[in-house]
């Protein structure tokens, strides 16, 4: 399967539920949903893993709360973003 690079600046979905790896500032449960399916989000910087320079990581900041208010940036993988948006989300 072929990687889209996502650009700083590119609206993307949450392609599936993100859940803490435990390593998400503020979260204390490690397995606790912090993006579900189908939310829109930007991506605000991308690099790579430093334990694996093959893989990329984005940062992106999705919408949340009742105002759609971008929340704090979170480490994604590219197969946990998609730029279509999910029907079924």
């Amino acid at each position: 399967m072929e990687t889209v690079q996502y650009e700083i600046g590119d609206m993307v979905y949450a392609a599936e539920d993100i859940y803490n790896d435990g390593g998400m500032p503020g979260v204390d449960d490690e397995d606790a949903l912090i993006v579900p399916a189908g939310a829109r989000g930007v991506v605000v910087h991308f690099g790579h893993t430093e334990l694996n320079p093959e893989q990329e990581i984005y940062l992106v900041r999705f919408e949340s709360g009742p105002d759609d208010v971008l929340g704090d940036p979170i480490g994604v993988l590219p197969e946990e973003l998609t730029q279509n948006i999910a029907v079924d989300a």
